[in-house]
């Protein structure tokens, strides 16, 4: 399995997430951005998260090539995972999101992991191999999104 680095998402470069969140092959899939990226307050809203519960969205490095930024935030009784990916890395989310699990199975504060996807993502067979399973829609910032739960302790 490919090493993925998990670092601090305050330290990436400002015009790497810019140019990230400015790529209409990433926007089709986050349908929460709506208009210009607000790189600044981005990130202040991460830090706030870690801040808070201890734990959030890292950057995601392969070597010193940046992949994307994702992690785990708290929404609720569960963990939200998240993962945005840079076009060049797309093939890479399954791998990263494994080694991500296999951080989480270490963490004893979370038990369920929560993967709420975009109507634009049609194929789930990846997150019912993991285990989760689709538990029905939720809507989030008034969109609908597909939501999956993962048992992280069964």
């Amino acid at each position: 399995m490919p090493d993925f680095k998990f670092e601090d998402l305050q330290a990436v470069p400002r015009g790497l997430l810019a140019a990230q969140m400015a790529d209409a092959r990433v926007a089709a899939h986050l349908p929460l951005l709506d208009g210009a990226f607000d790189v600044e307050a981005f990130l202040q809203v991460k830090a706030q998260r870690w801040a808070e519960d201890g734990l959030g969205h890292w950057a995601i490095w392969q070597g010193d090539i940046f992949l994307g930024w994702g992690g785990f935030e708290k929404e609720g009784d569960v963990w939200d995972f998240g993962l945005v990916l840079v076009p060049a890395a797309f093939g890479k989310g399954l791998a990263i999101t494994r080694q991500a699990l296999a951080f989480a199975a270490e963490d004893a504060r979370i038990e369920t992991v929560q993967f709420l996807l975009a109507p634009t993502r049609r194929s789930v067979k990846a997150l019912a191999r993991m285990g989760a399973k689709e538990v029905g829609e939720v809507r989030y910032g008034g969109q609908t999104f597909r939501r999956f739960l993962l048992d992280m302790r069964g």
